[in-house]
């Protein structure tokens, strides 16, 4: 079997998805995107499929170090979030080849279902009470939000009152029966980020996560000074040498890797692995696409140090497109009391309606994340 072509297809609402084509018929899907540069990732997809033509799929670790490796310069987020839909579109055709899932191929399953969480509150948050009844209503039991708005370096203490008022309110409402994750978005410089993990400490969070920029990993060790809510981050780290001195620093309790960020299926499973070495937990970030969602849940239903699943149905990015509109089969993704059942189809256990693809691909999309600024105009972290 050989490779034959790589088609990309830029979909609303910020995503990109790769067809990988073979001379037996066998296709694979992946979706290598970086949010708000869809054009340079297709770029660099585009420019690693010189060496992919002709390859024979099946083998897919090899084709992971020559692209990884070959090119001399290595790692970062536009390379690796091509190499990762790369290496999804290759295990969904190696399922599907020799007709079973892809955790089948990478051990089997360690789970029956997958418990999941959902965003509530959108960029700036609000309306929070409300929109977590919708979730829980809709078999949801954990929730995340972000945390903040702007923050500048030092900033009032009325912004950190707004953050408490929020969280109060929706322990108010509902209790110790709805798990909650604060998102400080690499937002909040350190010296503030201090005093809001000490405020928020009170409410029991499931986690706060990326409280500091993967740039700041080193200021983790004075936070976790001020709260013994689990710390996570890891969704802005692109490989297992990024991980690596995280993990080794021993501040961090749970890792994001994105499986359309870091390397896809292959490397997020060594990232894992690492990861339980340490005695740290998994939940991969995905505020994605279906592909996206569908390489996530195939690597957890193998991992036993995964203990939640970030998925983007009903995210704020979604407006003009939803997680389940480009599969044929949307049951797939049917959530109940807070879990998903782990598919059983072959390769990523997800049918792609290629149709509605085209279509959308037609009129693609040119999504950028906003800037921000502080009150007095400098640039703030969104």
């Amino acid at each position: 079997m050989k490779i034959t072509s790589l088609k990309l297809y830029t979909v609303k609402p910020r995503w990109l998805f790769l067809k990988i084509e073979t001379d037996e018929g066998i296709v694979g899907w992946g979706e290598p995107i970086v949010e708000g540069r869809a054009a340079t990732v297709k770029a660099a997809v585009e420019e690693l499929s010189y060496y992919l033509i002709g390859k024979n799929p099946l083998n897919i670790e090899d084709h992971w170090q020559v692209l990884y490796r070959g090119g001399f310069y290595r790692g970062g987020p536009e390379l690796m979030s091509a190499i990762s839909g790369i290496d999804q579109a290759l295990w969904d055709i190696k399922g599907k080849y020799y007709n079973a899932p892809i955790y089948e191929l990478l051990g089997g399953l360690c789970r029956q279902k997958l418990r999941v969480y959902s965003w509530i509150g959108g960029d700036r948050p609000s309306d929070i009470v409300e929109a977590a009844r919708e979730k829980i209503e809709a078999g949801f039991t954990a929730v995340k939000m972000n945390a903040t708005e702007e923050m500048h370096y030092i900033d009032s203490f009325k912004k950190v009152q707004q953050v408490i008022d929020r969280i109060a309110a929706l322990r108010d409402a509902f209790g110790y029966d709805l798990d909650i994750a604060v998102d400080f978005h690499g937002r909040v410089h350190k010296s503030m980020a201090k005093v809001l993990a000490k405020e928020l400490d009170a409410f029991k969070l499931m986690f706060i996560e990326e409280p500091v920029l993967p740039q700041n990993n080193e200021a983790l060790r004075e936070i976790v000074r001020y709260t013994s809510t689990p710390i996570a981050t890891g969704e802005r780290m692109f490989s297992r040498w990024d991980f690596k001195n995280l993990l080794m620093d021993g501040y961090v309790d749970i890792i994001q890797p994105d499986l359309s960020h870091a390397g896809g299926i292959s490397e997020c499973k060594k990232i894992a692995s690492m990861a339980e070495a340490f005695d740290v937990a998994v939940a991969p970030h995905c505020p994605l696409g279906p592909i996206a969602l569908a390489a996530c849940i195939q690597l957890d239903a193998c991992t036993p140090n995964v203990f939640i699943q970030e998925q983007s149905l009903g995210i704020h990015y979604n407006e003009s497109s939803d997680l389940l509109d480009y599969l044929k089969d949307p049951g797939v993704f049917k959530y109940s009391n807070g879990f998903v059942d782990i598919p059983k189809g072959p390769g990523l256990g997800i049918e792609i309606d290629e149709q509605k693809v085209l279509e959308a691909a037609k009129e693609g999309h040119n999504w950028k994340n906003p800037v921000w600024r502080n009150e007095d105009g400098t640039v703030a972290e969104w």
